[in-house]
């Protein structure tokens, strides 16, 4: 597990440079998070077409606020929930070696809202695999049930496709590559309709519109 996540965080400061932060998080029964994040400055293409069980217990915190320009973008990444594959919920016993493997990025703007709270969430979303069963694959969504972080207009996001921003990092046969899995916040109108009409559908919505993805105050793109 160590020697996987030592490959995971190394692949990811080459794509994205140093964390100036991480903290973690620990679930009853599950291995720890943490949350890895990243500052960029550089002008990004914010658009849609390219988007890049317990009380939890926070072993550190995150040192100082996001800053930078208009075009900066503060990016949180998990590191930890690729120790372990991904099991296939109907399946009698889980393969301890066979199986995906993801890590978990969120990507918005830097210094609108309050979104270095969205550790604890993350985190959650990242354990899912561990405590509910779950497949984290592109095109799924996931839910919290609660904002992101507080005063956000989003309670569950939709998986993107990985490869883009950072990518796969693979691993010794039979081991499955890692996979960085970006996340697309969904107020909750776009879920709903997302449940409906498709993950496609939404993605189309958006790009349609122009939709700035890495907005943290955004509203839902028009659905009519």
């Amino acid at each position: 597990m160590g020697e996987i996540l030592a490959l995971v965080e190394a692949r990811l400061r080459t794509a994205l440079g140093e964390p100036d932060a991480r903290a973690s998080v620990t679930f009853l029964g599950t291995d720890r998070i943490e949350v890895l994040r990243f500052q960029d400055s550089r002008s990004q293409d914010s658009r849609s077409g390219s988007p890049d069980g317990g009380s939890p217990d926070v072993g550190s915190a995150w040192d100082g606020g996001s800053a930078g320009g208009p075009d900066a973008v503060v990016r949180y990444v998990t590191l930890g929930m690729s120790a372990q594959p991904m099991a296939d919920p109907s399946a009698l016993l889980a393969d301890p070696v066979k199986g995906p493997r993801a890590e978990l990025i969120l990507t918005v703007r830097a210094g609108l809202a309050g979104t270095d709270q969205v550790l604890r969430p993350l985190a959650t979303l990242a354990a899912s695999p561990q405590v509910e069963g779950v497949v984290v694959a592109s095109g799924g969504s996931l839910d919290l049930g609660a904002p992101l972080w507080p005063g956000a207009p989003f309670q569950s996001v939709l998986v993107g496709e990985s490869g883009g921003l950072v990518p796969d990092l693979e691993l010794d046969a039979p081991l499955e590559p890692v996979r960085f899995l970006p996340l697309l916040p969904m107020t909750p109108n776009e879920a709903a309709w997302k449940r409906v009409r498709g993950a496609q559908e939404l993605q189309e919505r958006w790009l349609a519109n122009g939709t700035d993805l890495r907005d943290p105050l955004r509203r839902s793109v028009s659905l009519d």
